[in-house]
Protein backbone atom coordinates (compact mmCIF):
# COMPACT_ATOMS: atom_id res chain seq x y z
CA UNK A 1 0.00 0.00 0.00
CA UNK A 2 1.42 3.40 -1.15
CA UNK A 3 -1.46 6.07 0.19
CA UNK A 4 -0.57 8.77 1.31
CA UNK A 5 -0.71 8.71 5.74
CA UNK A 6 -3.67 11.26 6.26
CA UNK A 7 -6.07 8.20 3.66
CA UNK A 8 -4.63 5.62 5.22
CA UNK A 9 -6.56 3.96 8.77
CA UNK A 10 -4.15 5.52 12.05
CA UNK A 11 -3.81 6.56 15.31
CA UNK A 12 -5.30 8.50 18.20
CA UNK A 13 -2.54 8.67 20.78
CA UNK A 14 -2.13 11.02 24.49
CA UNK A 15 0.48 12.03 26.55
CA UNK A 16 -0.47 13.69 29.92
CA UNK A 17 2.16 14.96 32.20
CA UNK A 18 1.24 15.77 35.81
CA UNK A 19 0.35 18.78 36.09
CA UNK A 20 0.18 19.95 32.43
CA UNK A 21 -2.57 19.70 29.65
CA UNK A 22 -2.48 16.52 28.15
CA UNK A 23 -1.38 16.60 24.61
CA UNK A 24 -2.83 14.82 21.57
CA UNK A 25 -2.51 13.74 18.02
CA UNK A 26 -4.35 12.04 15.78
CA UNK A 27 -3.96 10.80 12.02
CA UNK A 28 -5.43 9.17 9.31
CA UNK A 29 -8.86 8.07 8.36
CA UNK A 30 -11.97 6.27 11.12
CA UNK A 31 -13.12 5.02 7.94
CA UNK A 32 -11.49 4.61 4.43
CA UNK A 33 -15.51 4.38 2.70
CA UNK A 34 -16.51 8.02 3.97
CA UNK A 35 -13.30 9.76 4.40
CA UNK A 36 -13.99 10.72 8.01
CA UNK A 37 -10.44 11.78 9.93
CA UNK A 38 -9.78 10.10 13.33
CA UNK A 39 -10.73 12.86 16.39
CA UNK A 40 -10.83 13.54 19.55
CA UNK A 41 -14.25 12.09 19.78
CA UNK A 42 -13.30 9.00 17.72
CA UNK A 43 -13.87 5.51 19.37
CA UNK A 44 -11.86 2.40 19.34
CA UNK A 45 -12.09 -1.02 20.23
CA UNK A 46 -9.31 -1.37 22.99
CA UNK A 47 -9.38 -5.42 23.51
CA UNK A 48 -7.83 -6.67 26.56
CA UNK A 49 -7.15 -3.22 28.13
CA UNK A 50 -11.12 -3.37 29.24
CA UNK A 51 -9.81 -6.10 31.60
CA UNK A 52 -8.65 -3.92 34.41
CA UNK A 53 -12.31 -2.50 34.18
CA UNK A 54 -13.74 -5.84 35.06
CA UNK A 55 -11.18 -6.38 37.86
CA UNK A 56 -11.92 -2.82 38.95
CA UNK A 57 -16.11 -3.59 39.36
CA UNK A 58 -15.04 -7.81 40.64
CA UNK A 59 -12.62 -5.76 43.60
CA UNK A 60 -15.90 -3.06 44.37
CA UNK A 61 -18.30 -6.03 44.65
CA UNK A 62 -15.86 -7.49 47.48
CA UNK A 63 -15.76 -4.45 48.85
CA UNK A 64 -19.77 -4.22 49.20
CA UNK A 65 -19.87 -7.83 50.17
CA UNK A 66 -21.71 -9.55 47.14
CA UNK A 67 -18.35 -12.19 47.04
CA UNK A 68 -14.57 -12.86 48.60
CA UNK A 69 -11.70 -12.76 46.61
CA UNK A 70 -10.68 -16.40 48.26
CA UNK A 71 -14.31 -17.60 47.38
CA UNK A 72 -14.14 -20.88 45.74
CA UNK A 73 -15.70 -19.82 41.79
CA UNK A 74 -17.69 -22.99 41.40
CA UNK A 75 -20.15 -21.24 44.46
CA UNK A 76 -21.01 -18.22 42.02
CA UNK A 77 -20.31 -20.68 38.74
CA UNK A 78 -22.12 -23.99 39.59
CA UNK A 79 -21.64 -25.46 36.41
CA UNK A 80 -17.94 -24.72 36.68
CA UNK A 81 -16.42 -27.94 37.16
CA UNK A 82 -12.86 -27.01 38.15
CA UNK A 83 -13.42 -26.80 42.05
CA UNK A 84 -10.79 -25.68 43.66
CA UNK A 85 -10.50 -22.16 41.73
CA UNK A 86 -10.92 -18.92 43.27
CA UNK A 87 -12.16 -15.72 42.22
CA UNK A 88 -8.61 -13.89 42.77
CA UNK A 89 -7.64 -17.18 40.36
CA UNK A 90 -9.69 -16.00 37.48
CA UNK A 91 -8.28 -12.12 37.95
CA UNK A 92 -4.61 -13.05 37.58
CA UNK A 93 -5.08 -15.76 35.15
CA UNK A 94 -4.29 -18.41 37.98
CA UNK A 95 -7.25 -20.71 37.16
CA UNK A 96 -5.37 -23.00 34.44
CA UNK A 97 -8.79 -22.71 32.56
CA UNK A 98 -8.02 -22.89 28.81
CA UNK A 99 -8.72 -19.77 26.79
CA UNK A 100 -12.23 -21.25 25.32
CA UNK A 101 -11.20 -18.92 21.58
CA UNK A 102 -8.44 -20.94 21.25
CA UNK A 103 -10.47 -24.57 22.16
CA UNK A 104 -13.33 -23.37 19.48
CA UNK A 105 -10.06 -22.34 16.93
CA UNK A 106 -10.16 -26.52 16.91
CA UNK A 107 -13.26 -26.82 15.33
CA UNK A 108 -12.25 -24.80 12.44
CA UNK A 109 -14.08 -21.66 13.08
CA UNK A 110 -13.00 -18.91 10.55
CA UNK A 111 -12.92 -15.06 10.75
CA UNK A 112 -16.20 -14.54 9.80
CA UNK A 113 -17.85 -17.05 11.78
CA UNK A 114 -20.39 -15.87 14.64
CA UNK A 115 -20.34 -17.04 18.03
CA UNK A 116 -21.33 -15.72 21.49
CA UNK A 117 -19.98 -15.60 24.89
CA UNK A 118 -22.40 -18.70 26.24
CA UNK A 119 -20.53 -20.84 23.45
CA UNK A 120 -17.15 -19.98 24.99
CA UNK A 121 -18.47 -20.38 28.50
CA UNK A 122 -20.10 -23.67 27.71
CA UNK A 123 -16.32 -24.80 26.68
CA UNK A 124 -14.82 -23.55 29.96
CA UNK A 125 -17.52 -25.81 31.75
CA UNK A 126 -16.66 -28.85 29.77
CA UNK A 127 -12.94 -28.72 31.23
CA UNK A 128 -12.57 -30.57 34.29
CA UNK A 129 -9.24 -29.96 35.56
CA UNK A 130 -6.43 -27.21 35.32
CA UNK A 131 -4.13 -27.18 31.90
CA UNK A 132 -1.36 -26.05 33.97
CA UNK A 133 -0.31 -26.46 37.72
CA UNK A 134 -1.74 -24.49 40.53
CA UNK A 135 -0.60 -20.79 41.23
CA UNK A 136 1.05 -20.38 37.57
CA UNK A 137 0.22 -18.06 35.07
CA UNK A 138 -1.83 -18.96 31.93
CA UNK A 139 -3.26 -16.34 30.11
CA UNK A 140 -6.70 -17.13 29.54
CA UNK A 141 -9.57 -14.42 27.67
CA UNK A 142 -12.26 -17.06 29.40
CA UNK A 143 -10.75 -16.02 33.35
CA UNK A 144 -12.45 -12.58 32.39
CA UNK A 145 -15.35 -14.18 30.54
CA UNK A 146 -16.54 -15.60 34.00
CA UNK A 147 -15.53 -12.86 36.28
CA UNK A 148 -17.99 -11.34 33.74
CA UNK A 149 -20.58 -13.42 34.42
CA UNK A 150 -20.39 -13.46 38.19
CA UNK A 151 -20.49 -10.13 38.51
CA UNK A 152 -23.75 -10.38 36.45
CA UNK A 153 -24.72 -12.99 38.83
CA UNK A 154 -24.20 -11.26 42.16
CA UNK A 155 -25.68 -7.48 41.01
CA UNK A 156 -28.23 -9.19 38.80
CA UNK A 157 -27.56 -6.88 35.92
CA UNK A 158 -26.02 -6.45 32.58
CA UNK A 159 -22.20 -5.69 32.65
CA UNK A 160 -22.78 -2.91 30.58
CA UNK A 161 -25.39 -1.32 32.54
CA UNK A 162 -23.10 -2.54 35.71
CA UNK A 163 -19.97 -0.81 34.15
CA UNK A 164 -22.04 2.77 33.05
CA UNK A 165 -23.19 3.36 36.77
CA UNK A 166 -20.23 2.70 38.55
CA UNK A 167 -17.50 3.93 36.10
CA UNK A 168 -17.85 5.30 32.99
CA UNK A 169 -20.94 7.86 34.63
CA UNK A 170 -19.14 8.64 37.65
CA UNK A 171 -15.46 9.43 35.99
CA UNK A 172 -17.31 11.46 32.71
CA UNK A 173 -16.52 8.37 30.52
CA UNK A 174 -19.59 9.27 28.30
CA UNK A 175 -18.10 7.86 24.64
CA UNK A 176 -17.21 4.37 26.59
CA UNK A 177 -19.44 1.39 26.08
CA UNK A 178 -19.11 -2.00 26.36
CA UNK A 179 -20.52 -3.76 23.08
CA UNK A 180 -22.59 -7.00 23.90
CA UNK A 181 -23.95 -7.34 20.13
CA UNK A 182 -21.95 -7.14 16.86
CA UNK A 183 -25.44 -5.36 15.33
CA UNK A 184 -25.01 -2.87 17.76
CA UNK A 185 -24.25 0.86 17.09
CA UNK A 186 -21.46 2.49 18.69
CA UNK A 187 -21.53 6.38 18.53
CA UNK A 188 -18.35 7.60 16.48
CA UNK A 189 -17.14 4.35 16.37
CA UNK A 190 -13.62 4.01 13.94
CA UNK A 191 -13.28 0.80 11.46
CA UNK A 192 -10.39 -1.54 11.42
CA UNK A 193 -8.34 -2.23 8.42
CA UNK A 194 -5.63 -4.86 7.36
CA UNK A 195 -3.69 -3.61 4.26
CA UNK A 196 -3.56 -6.33 1.48
CA UNK A 197 -2.11 -6.23 -1.90
CA UNK A 198 -5.03 -5.45 -3.51
CA UNK A 199 -6.26 -2.44 -1.25
CA UNK A 200 -7.62 -2.21 2.46
CA UNK A 201 -9.88 -4.73 3.99
CA UNK A 202 -12.35 -4.64 6.80
CA UNK A 203 -11.01 -6.72 10.11
CA UNK A 204 -14.18 -7.12 12.16
CA UNK A 205 -15.47 -10.33 12.83
CA UNK A 206 -19.25 -10.51 14.72
CA UNK A 207 -18.62 -11.50 17.64
CA UNK A 208 -18.83 -9.44 21.24
CA UNK A 209 -16.97 -10.33 24.41
CA UNK A 210 -17.95 -7.91 27.04
CA UNK A 211 -15.45 -8.77 30.00
CA UNK A 212 -12.14 -9.46 28.62
CA UNK A 213 -12.75 -7.21 25.81
CA UNK A 214 -15.55 -5.41 23.24
CA UNK A 215 -14.76 -2.30 24.94
CA UNK A 216 -14.94 0.62 23.05
CA UNK A 217 -13.73 3.98 24.16
CA UNK A 218 -11.92 7.23 23.23
CA UNK A 219 -8.29 7.96 24.61
CA UNK A 220 -9.46 11.33 26.70
CA UNK A 221 -12.17 8.70 28.44
CA UNK A 222 -9.08 6.50 28.69
CA UNK A 223 -7.14 9.44 30.13
CA UNK A 224 -10.08 10.02 32.95
CA UNK A 225 -10.05 6.53 33.67
CA UNK A 226 -5.81 6.33 34.45
CA UNK A 227 -6.45 9.80 36.82
CA UNK A 228 -8.98 7.24 39.05
CA UNK A 229 -6.30 4.17 38.92
CA UNK A 230 -3.66 7.10 39.57
CA UNK A 231 -5.77 7.87 42.85
CA UNK A 232 -6.01 4.00 43.67
CA UNK A 233 -1.81 4.34 43.26
CA UNK A 234 -1.38 6.25 46.97
CA UNK A 235 1.06 4.01 48.66
CA UNK A 236 4.73 4.68 47.13
CA UNK A 237 5.87 1.10 47.70
CA UNK A 238 2.38 -0.31 46.62
CA UNK A 239 0.87 -1.01 43.15
CA UNK A 240 -2.59 -0.04 42.50
CA UNK A 241 -5.65 -2.39 44.90
CA UNK A 242 -2.13 -4.67 46.02
CA UNK A 243 -3.81 -4.42 49.14
CA UNK A 244 -6.56 -6.33 47.61
CA UNK A 245 -4.70 -8.68 44.98
CA UNK A 246 -1.01 -9.36 44.84
CA UNK A 247 0.72 -8.99 41.80
CA UNK A 248 2.77 -12.10 40.96
CA UNK A 249 5.14 -13.14 37.68
CA UNK A 250 3.32 -13.11 34.55
CA UNK A 251 3.93 -14.40 30.51
CA UNK A 252 6.31 -11.43 29.98
CA UNK A 253 9.23 -11.28 32.24
CA UNK A 254 10.12 -9.37 34.24
CA UNK A 255 6.46 -7.78 34.18
CA UNK A 256 4.31 -8.65 37.35
CA UNK A 257 0.06 -9.18 36.69
CA UNK A 258 -2.15 -7.97 39.16
CA UNK A 259 -6.33 -7.14 38.96
CA UNK A 260 -6.14 -6.73 35.27
CA UNK A 261 -2.99 -5.08 34.58
CA UNK A 262 0.64 -6.02 33.70
CA UNK A 263 3.05 -3.92 36.40
CA UNK A 264 7.01 -3.39 35.96
CA UNK A 265 8.03 -3.05 39.75
CA UNK A 266 11.23 -2.43 38.86
CA UNK A 267 13.26 0.33 41.42
CA UNK A 268 12.55 3.97 38.95
CA UNK A 269 10.64 2.15 36.73
CA UNK A 270 7.10 1.78 38.63
CA UNK A 271 4.56 1.53 35.93
CA UNK A 272 0.84 -0.39 35.35
CA UNK A 273 -0.26 -1.08 31.46
CA UNK A 274 -1.91 -3.16 29.77
CA UNK A 275 -2.29 -3.94 25.93
CA UNK A 276 -5.53 -4.78 23.42
CA UNK A 277 -5.51 -6.48 20.15
CA UNK A 278 -8.32 -7.38 18.93
CA UNK A 279 -10.15 -7.29 15.36
CA UNK A 280 -7.78 -5.38 13.97
CA UNK A 281 -7.53 -2.87 16.67
CA UNK A 282 -4.60 -2.11 18.93
CA UNK A 283 -4.56 -0.36 21.81
CA UNK A 284 -2.36 0.60 25.06
CA UNK A 285 -2.68 2.45 28.20
CA UNK A 286 0.44 3.16 30.29
CA UNK A 287 0.80 5.20 33.85
CA UNK A 288 3.75 5.68 35.71
CA UNK A 289 3.70 6.49 39.66
CA UNK A 290 4.79 9.53 39.27
CA UNK A 291 2.19 10.56 37.10
CA UNK A 292 2.85 10.18 33.58
CA UNK A 293 -0.04 8.54 31.17
CA UNK A 294 0.12 7.33 27.72
CA UNK A 295 -2.36 6.08 25.45
CA UNK A 296 -1.89 5.13 22.13
CA UNK A 297 -5.42 3.82 19.87
CA UNK A 298 -5.04 2.36 16.22
CA UNK A 299 -7.69 0.98 13.78
CA UNK A 300 -4.80 -0.17 11.65
CA UNK A 301 -3.78 -3.52 11.75
CA UNK A 302 0.01 -2.44 10.51
CA UNK A 303 0.13 -0.06 13.13
CA UNK A 304 1.04 -1.70 16.64
CA UNK A 305 -0.13 0.61 19.61
CA UNK A 306 2.15 -1.05 22.31
CA UNK A 307 4.98 -0.24 19.67
CA UNK A 308 3.78 3.27 19.54
CA UNK A 309 3.29 3.73 23.25
CA UNK A 310 7.12 2.10 24.01
CA UNK A 311 8.04 4.67 20.96
CA UNK A 312 6.86 7.28 22.91
CA UNK A 313 7.84 6.63 26.19
CA UNK A 314 11.37 5.98 25.06
CA UNK A 315 11.62 9.49 23.16
CA UNK A 316 10.12 11.16 26.74
CA UNK A 317 12.53 9.79 28.67
CA UNK A 318 15.50 9.56 27.18
CA UNK A 319 14.84 13.14 26.37
CA UNK A 320 13.18 15.04 29.43
CA UNK A 321 13.02 18.45 27.75
CA UNK A 322 11.21 16.95 24.62
CA UNK A 323 7.71 18.14 23.74
CA UNK A 324 5.26 15.94 23.92
CA UNK A 325 4.00 16.67 20.59
CA UNK A 326 7.45 16.38 19.45
CA UNK A 327 7.51 12.56 21.16
CA UNK A 328 3.87 12.08 19.61
CA UNK A 329 5.01 12.90 16.09
CA UNK A 330 7.91 11.03 15.98
CA UNK A 331 6.55 7.88 17.36
CA UNK A 332 3.48 8.01 14.91
CA UNK A 333 5.95 7.09 11.93
CA UNK A 334 6.82 4.09 13.23
CA UNK A 335 6.76 1.74 10.06
CA UNK A 336 3.66 -0.61 9.55
CA UNK A 337 4.52 -4.40 11.26
CA UNK A 338 5.27 -6.81 8.48
CA UNK A 339 2.46 -8.98 7.50
CA UNK A 340 2.86 -12.78 8.71
CA UNK A 341 2.41 -15.76 6.47
CA UNK A 342 0.13 -17.93 7.46
CA UNK A 343 0.85 -21.69 7.33
CA UNK A 344 -2.73 -22.92 6.48
CA UNK A 345 -2.66 -24.32 3.21
CA UNK A 346 -6.28 -24.75 1.14
CA UNK A 347 -8.04 -28.26 0.71
CA UNK A 348 -7.66 -27.70 -3.42
CA UNK A 349 -3.81 -29.33 -3.13
CA UNK A 350 -3.59 -32.71 -3.78
CA UNK A 351 -4.63 -35.13 -1.44
CA UNK A 352 -4.38 -38.22 -3.29
CA UNK A 353 -0.58 -37.54 -1.89
CA UNK A 354 -1.30 -37.55 1.67
CA UNK A 355 -1.36 -41.11 4.10
CA UNK A 356 -4.26 -40.90 6.36
CA UNK A 357 -3.21 -41.22 9.84
CA UNK A 358 -6.61 -40.92 11.61
CA UNK A 359 -8.98 -38.81 13.22
CA UNK A 360 -8.79 -38.02 16.55
CA UNK A 361 -11.24 -36.11 19.24
CA UNK A 362 -10.51 -34.51 22.51
CA UNK A 363 -12.86 -34.10 26.01
CA UNK A 364 -12.06 -30.73 26.77
CA UNK A 365 -12.03 -28.98 23.34
CA UNK A 366 -14.92 -29.49 20.53
CA UNK A 367 -14.72 -31.02 16.86
CA UNK A 368 -11.96 -33.68 15.69
CA UNK A 369 -8.42 -33.46 13.95
CA UNK A 370 -7.40 -35.54 11.09
CA UNK A 371 -3.94 -35.96 11.14
CA UNK A 372 -1.95 -37.24 6.92
CA UNK A 373 1.53 -37.46 6.30
CA UNK A 374 3.06 -36.24 2.42
CA UNK A 375 6.49 -36.83 1.39
CA UNK A 376 7.66 -37.50 5.24
CA UNK A 377 5.36 -34.03 6.04
CA UNK A 378 3.05 -34.15 8.94
CA UNK A 379 -0.68 -32.27 8.44
CA UNK A 380 -2.70 -31.29 10.84
CA UNK A 381 -6.95 -30.99 9.33
CA UNK A 382 -9.24 -29.08 10.84
CA UNK A 383 -12.90 -28.42 8.93
CA UNK A 384 -11.45 -28.18 5.29
CA UNK A 385 -8.04 -26.24 5.79
CA UNK A 386 -4.93 -27.90 7.02
CA UNK A 387 -1.73 -26.72 8.45
CA UNK A 388 1.91 -27.90 7.42
CA UNK A 389 3.67 -29.13 10.59
CA UNK A 390 7.50 -28.70 11.33
CA UNK A 391 9.22 -31.37 13.05
CA UNK A 392 11.05 -29.02 15.61
CA UNK A 393 12.18 -32.01 18.44
CA UNK A 394 11.92 -35.85 18.48
CA UNK A 395 8.22 -36.39 18.50
CA UNK A 396 7.48 -32.50 18.28
CA UNK A 397 6.07 -30.68 15.60
CA UNK A 398 4.87 -26.91 15.56
CA UNK A 399 1.87 -25.28 13.76
CA UNK A 400 0.57 -22.00 13.57
CA UNK A 401 0.12 -21.02 17.50
CA UNK A 402 0.56 -24.18 19.04
CA UNK A 403 3.05 -27.69 18.96
CA UNK A 404 2.22 -30.62 18.70
CA UNK A 405 3.44 -33.82 20.23
CA UNK A 406 3.05 -37.70 19.69
CA UNK A 407 3.93 -40.67 21.81
CA UNK A 408 4.84 -42.78 19.03
CA UNK A 409 6.46 -42.92 15.25
CA UNK A 410 3.64 -41.56 12.48
CA UNK A 411 3.20 -45.65 11.17
CA UNK A 412 0.72 -45.81 13.71
CA UNK A 413 -0.23 -42.59 16.00
CA UNK A 414 -2.94 -43.36 18.41
CA UNK A 415 -2.83 -40.15 20.31
CA UNK A 416 -1.00 -37.13 20.51
CA UNK A 417 -1.00 -33.90 22.74
CA UNK A 418 -1.72 -30.47 21.62
CA UNK A 419 -0.26 -27.51 22.92
CA UNK A 420 -1.62 -23.90 21.62
CA UNK A 421 0.20 -20.99 23.30
CA UNK A 422 -3.54 -19.97 25.71
CA UNK A 423 -4.84 -23.64 26.03
CA UNK A 424 -2.23 -26.10 26.81
CA UNK A 425 -2.32 -30.07 27.51
CA UNK A 426 -4.87 -30.92 25.13
CA UNK A 427 -4.95 -35.17 25.03
CA UNK A 428 -6.28 -35.90 21.66
CA UNK A 429 -6.86 -39.66 21.31
CA UNK A 430 -7.84 -41.81 18.06
CA UNK A 431 -11.52 -42.18 17.07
Amino acid sequence: MNAPRDEQPGLSLLVHRPGEEPTLLHTGLASLEHGLAIGPDTTFNVGSVAKQITAHLILLAARDDLLRLDQRAADLLPRLKISDVTVADLVTHRSGIRDAESLLSLAGFRDLDHYTADDLRTLAYRQDQRAVPEGRFLYSNTNYLLLAEILETVHRTTLPDLARHRVFGPLGMHATHFKTDPRQVIPGAAFAYQATHHGWRHTEVPVTLPGPGTLWTTVGDLDRWLIHLLQRWQHPHQLPWQEAVDYEPSDHEPYLYGPGLYADARPGRDAVFHYGHEQGFSAAAHVEAPGLRVIALSNNAGLSADRVTAAILRNLHQQPTLAPKEALVRAAVVERTPGTTARTRSTLDDYSQHTELGTFTCDQAPGSLRLTCSDSVLHLWRRGTRDELTLTGPGVYAGNGYALTLSSSTNQVDCFTLDLDRAPGLAYIRQ
